[in-house]
């Protein structure tokens, strides 16, 4: 039977190929082969979630009650474990009846906000090299783009002075995120500030991504939107417990900030999903109530593997600036090839899985992003690999000026 004649909707041609699942093609082959792979690909934390949080679901799991339909607006238990986090964290206070909404994740609720208020042919600015969702959600809503690219000599920060005022005019949404996936970046206070005052002369929503706002370290402490004063008039924050607490499997995050924008979001989500199993969220309870000590074994852990790592692929010929926050590190492409050759060479002659910075954006062009999930004996193997296969960092040489020439005036 011709079956052409069931075809997806538009709004699937709009999307790109999604690297991941590309990603995840290529590693099956490379272990068909029987290759031993270190994968440094996706933002996957290694290890379990701390054991607490294991003890208080399992806990949870065996009470009748948690096994029914959780409330759509989550547990109050949870929503105020996540007012009480914000506050502790960033003086910011927030009502868990208006101001939070539990996630499936924040992939799901910052895509889920795109297709709440973004109506086909609205503008939306989006940083370019950005985490995928931040384009994916408002292309599946029908949105018109405006990539801000970022550049490194700008310290990888939007450069808001560079949008011009008619798209500025336009625009409906922002989003952005720092600490930045996948460029590592941390923005000053002084840059929330900015664009807060940006967005509110626009009159555009903010959107920020906060995933990585524990993964910080030497003592660098992440701003949150929400410190800013205004941002709640016109904002909103995301966060995950799939980072810090190693929950990447367990699909919990969580919104925060103007009551308004969120129940936008709220009411979509009613007509989707039945909200987190309450299980999960007794556990995600549990996880924003650790102590601090446990989040600085969790940075320590990575600023460990981040030092290890940026040595070594210093004597490889990189010379990578010690990233503040994050689980990653941004390395760029040797002279003269792009992101996904650099990406495929690295897998097929060494087994090391990286992600093309391309995957990020045509702003991502020239870097891949290399994930910190792996103990030092893993990475000090990658380095090895690499070292074996001649694989290095070479910098184009400057052009020396010729002898006795003189500058015209």
């Amino acid at each position: 039977m011709n079956l052409d004649w069931i075809t997806p909707a538009k709004r699937l041609s709009a999307l790109p190929p999604y690297v991941f699942a590309r990603l995840d093609e290529l590693k099956a082959r490379a272990r068909e082969q029987g290759l031993d792979l270190i994968d440094l690909g996706m933002g996957n934390p290694d290890g379990s979630a701390p054991a607490p949080v294991i003890e208080a679901a399992i806990t949870a799991l065996n009470n009748p009650i948690n096994h029914g339909y959780p409330p759509f607006e989550g547990t109050a238990n949870f929503r105020r474990a996540i007012t009480s986090w914000y506050h502790r964290r960033y003086q910011v206070t927030l009502d868990p009846d208006s101001e939070a909404l539990p996630l499936l994740g924040s992939k799901e609720g910052l895509t889920h906000l795109a297709l709440a208020y973004v109506n086909p042919g609205d503008l939306v600015l989006v940083p370019s090299p950005a985490y995928p969702a931040h384009f994916r959600g408002p292309l599946i809503a029908g949105a018109e783009i405006h990539s801000m690219i970022l550049k490194p000599e700008k310290d990888w920060l939007i450069d808001l002075a560079a949008i011009p005022d008619e798209i500025a005019e336009r625009a409906k949404i922002l989003y952005f995120n720092y600490p930045s996936n996948p460029t590592t970046a941390t923005a000053p206070r002084e840059f929330f500030e900015e664009i807060v005052a940006f967005a509110r002369r626009y009159s555009i929503l903010l959107v920020h991504d906060l995933c990585y706002a524990e993964l910080a370290f030497d003592g660098y402490k992440p701003t949150s939107l929400l410190e800013i004063p205004g941002a709640n008039e016109i904002g909103v924050e995301f966060h995950t417990l799939s980072k810090t607490y190693n929950m990447a499997g367990w699909r919990v995050g969580f919104v925060v900030g103007n009551r308004h924008i969120i129940q936008g979001l709220r009411t979509l989500k009613t007509n989707l999903d039945y909200g987190i199993f309450a299980v999960l969220q007794t556990a995600a309870e549990t996880a924003l109530d650790l102590p601090d000590s446990y989040v600085h074994q969790v940075q320590e852990r990575y600023c460990r593997r981040r030092d290890f790592l940026i040595q070594g692929l210093g004597e490889l010929g990189w010379q990578i600036p010690k990233s503040k926050a994050t689980m990653y590190l941004w390395v760029p492409c040797p002279p003269g090839q792009n992101s996904t050759d650099f990406a495929l060479d690295i897998l097929q002659q060494t087994g090391v899985v990286v992600t093309p910075g391309n995957a990020f954006g045509v702003g991502g062009e020239g870097y891949v992003r290399v994930s910190l999930i792996a103990e030092c004996d893993r990475l000090a193997e990658v380095l090895r690999r690499l070292t074996q296969a001649g694989i290095r960092y070479q910098p184009e040489p400057v052009a020396q000026k010729p002898v006795g020439t003189r500058l015209s005036n």
